[in-house]
C-alpha cells in the first residue's frame, strides 16, 4: 500500500504535535504514558509554590504541581496536583507547602495519616492544607528577636552617644586634652626614675652583692642562736620564775593579813598613831625651845633675872 505525499505529511503532521504535547508535559512534570491522580488543596498563602514543583511523600518525589489558581474573591488559593506512584493514603492525609532550602523553591509534601478508619483518598479529592516555614522561617523566627533586640541596641548606643557628645563640651575636651598631657609627663618621668634605678643597681652592684651576702650571715647567725636557744631548758627557768613569783605571793598575802613584823608595821594604825604624837611633841618641844630659850639654856654672867615661862600658843587654844 502505498501512501501519497498528503497522507505521508498528515502522519508527519500528527507525529509531531504529538511528540509536542508529550513532551511540553513532561516538562510540566506529567509523564502521559503513566496513569495518574488528581488532587486538590486550598491555601490562603502558598509561600511562593509554583507550576510544576515536586510533590513528595516521605521524601520521595511521586508527582507535580498542575495548576494554581484562586478559588474565591477573598484571595484563597486552590492547587490541584496529581500523584504517579500507586501508593495510597487517605482523604486525612495533609497537603504541606515546605521550603526544599535556603535559596531553593517550594514543594508539595503530602503527609500520610495512617488512621485505621481513614477513607482512602479518590482522584479529585481536597486534601488538608499546611505550610512549614522550614529552615528558613526558622532562621526568620530566630533573626526577628535578634533585629529588635539590635534595634535597641543601636537606639541605646545613639542616645549615649548624644550623651556623650553633650558631656564633651570644649572644656571637657580642653581638660581631657591637658590631662592626657599630664598623664603624658608622668609616663616620661616615670621612665626616667626606671632609667636612674637601672643605673643606680648598675653602679652599686659589687655593694648591693656583698649586702646581700652580710644578710645571709646574718640570717644563718639568727638561725645558729635559735638553735641554742632551744636546747636551753626554759622548762626549768619557768618553775623556778613560777616558785619564785609563788614564794612573793605568800609573802604579799602574809603582809595583807598582818602577819609577821612587816605585815604588823603595815596593818597596826598604832604605829600612825605614835607617830603622829611623837611629831607634834616634838613639834611642841621646838616651839618651847624658841621661846623660853632660857628655860633649857641658863647662862647668867651678870645675875639678870630669868623671864617668866610663857606658855605656848597651842597649849592656850
Amino acid at each position: 500500500m502505498k501512501f501519497t505525499k498528503e497522507i505521508k505529511v498528515g502522519l508527519l503532521t500528527v507525529a509531531a504535535v504529538a511528540l509536542f504535547i508529550f513532551g511540553y508535559s513532561f516538562l510540566n512534570g506529567r509523564n502521559l504514558l503513566k496513569a495518574d491522580r488528581s488532587y486538590y488543596a486550598v491555601y490562603n498563602n502558598v509561600e511562593g509554590l509554583t507550576k510544576s514543583a515536586p510533590v513528595t511523600i516521605n521524601g520521595l518525589i511521586v508527582g507535580n504541581i498542575d495548576d494554581i489558581s484562586f478559588l474565591d474573591s477573598r484571595g484563597r488559593l486552590l492547587v490541584k496536583f496529581h500523584v504517579e506512584e500507586s501508593f495510597t493514603f487517605s482523604k486525612e492525609s495533609t497537603a504541606t507547602v515546605y521550603s526544599t532550602g535556603i535559596i531553593g523553591g517550594k514543594a508539595l509534601a503530602i503527609i500520610p495519616n495512617f488512621e485505621s478508619d481513614a477513607r482512602i483518598a479518590q482522584p479529585g479529592d481536597t486534601l488538608r492544607s499546611d505550610t512549614d516555614s522550614g529552615l528558613e522561617g526558622q532562621i526568620m523566627q530566630e533573626f526577628l528577636p535578634l533585629k529588635d533586640k539590635i534595634e535597641n541596641m543601636v537606639v541605646s548606643a545613639d542616645s549615649v552617644l548624644m550623651a556623650v557628645n553633650k558631656t564633651l563640651n570644649p572644656e571637657t575636651r580642653k581638660a581631657i586634652g591637658q590631662s592626657i598631657e599630664e598623664l603624658n609627663r608622668t609616663l616620661v618621668q616615670v621612665q626616667s626614675l626606671s632609667a636612674n634605678a637601672n643605673k643606680f643597681l648598675a653602679n652599686n652592684d659589687k655593694e648591693l652583692t656583698a649586702t646581700i651576702k652580710n644578710l645571709n650571715k646574718t640570717s644563718k647567725n639568727f638561725a645558729a642562736i635559735s638553735d641554742t636557744l632551744s636546747k636551753v631548758e626554759i622548762a626549768s627557768v619557768v618553775k623556778n620564775l613560777e616558785m619564785t613569783i609563788g614564794k612573793f605571793n605568800a609573802v604579799m598575802d602574809d603582809v595583807a593579813e598582818g602577819k609577821g613584823s612587816l605585815g604588823k608595821l603595815m596593818t597596826d594604825d598604832r604605829l600612825y598613831t605614835n607617830l603622829e604624837r611623837a611629831t607634834r611633841q616634838a613639834e611642841m618641844l621646838l616651839q618651847d625651845i624658841k621661846l623660853n630659850p632660857t628655860r633649857y639654856i641658863n647662862i647668867s654672867v651678870f645675875g639678870k633675872k630669868n623671864k617668866e615661862y610663857e606658855e605656848p600658843e597651842d597649849r592656850k587654844q
